[in-house]
């Protein structure tokens, strides 16, 4: 069943979809809609469980395109491209192979169509483990994740989805802080977030796949099952960046992303 997501548009022309990855929420694909909004009509969607979309208790990648397609009907979009990142990749992958017919064309960002071995456990324990009954400030809660995430910008990245409980919530949290993602369905979902988009395919449309050079996520050993599903893929890098492609070389991802919509 799907869920009535959450969304921001900005700009005119033909529909582009974005959808974020784990964790994250619309507004992390801020950038990529500034530089492009100018040509695009871009729908910025909270995925399920995460942002101001809504918490359900079922979450895996036919449910979560299931999401988009309803979006879609509901602002009469018959056909769209998309573009998404890491999770939001294999959303979009997914909606390609389940609705081909709604689909121009997709952009996937740093991620394959493929089953990957868990890589967010520390991630997962570093959040469980913050007391939301106790903590106070951000300050807290990221003193608490340091155990646990190293590097401070993706420990920023996560807490962005630590809010302040409203006046009208005080009945409903215990404490100062609550989460915007659904957490303990994520964590209990996670396998299924890492599994590969569930589709024969292929999907005949035009892809583009962009793989930061320094991200172990796009690998040459996933090239057969890319063209399996999405013969008409293309594979561009840029180098000098990592998983968050679209965050540390903006104007190169955008640059990629234009030409290939443009075609």
């Amino acid at each position: 069943m799907s869920v009535e997501l959450n969304y921001r548009i900005t700009g005119d022309g033909q529909p582009l979809i974005l959808l974020h990855g784990l964790f994250g929420s619309l507004d992390n694909l801020g950038g990529i809609s500034r530089r492009l909004q100018d040509q695009w009509q871009i729908h910025a969607l909270d995925q399920r469980n995460h942002g101001s979309s809504p918490h359900t208790d079922i979450m895996d990648y036919p449910s979560m395109a299931d999401d988009v397609l309803a979006y879609m009907d509901a602002r009469e979009l018959d056909k769209v491209a998309l573009l998404g990142h890491s999770m939001g990749g294999k959303t979009s992958m997914q909606v390609a192979l389940q609705a081909p017919e709604r689909v121009d064309r997709i952009i996937v960002a740093d991620i394959a169509p493929v089953t990957y071995r868990p890589r967010h456990d520390a991630v997962l324990e570093g959040l469980t483990s913050i007391d939301l009954a106790t903590i106070r400030s951000r300050q807290d809660a990221d003193e608490v994740l340091a155990d646990y995430v190293e590097e401070p910008g993706v420990r920023q990245f996560l807490l962005k989805n630590l809010v302040r409980v409203a006046d009208n919530e005080r009945n409903d949290y215990p404490g100062t802080y609550r989460w915007r993602l659904n957490l303990p369905v994520i964590e209990q979902c996670y396998s299924r977030l890492a599994q590969a988009p569930d589709g024969d395919g292929p999907f005949e449309g035009p892809v583009l796949f962009v793989k930061g050079a320094d991200s172990a996520y796009i690998q040459e050993k996933h090239r057969d099952e890319i063209r399996r599903l999405f013969p008409n893929a293309d594979l561009r890098i840029i180098n000098g960046t990592g998983h968050w492609l679209h965050a540390e070389k903006p104007d190169s991802f955008a640059a990629l992303c234009r030409r290939f919509l443009s075609d």
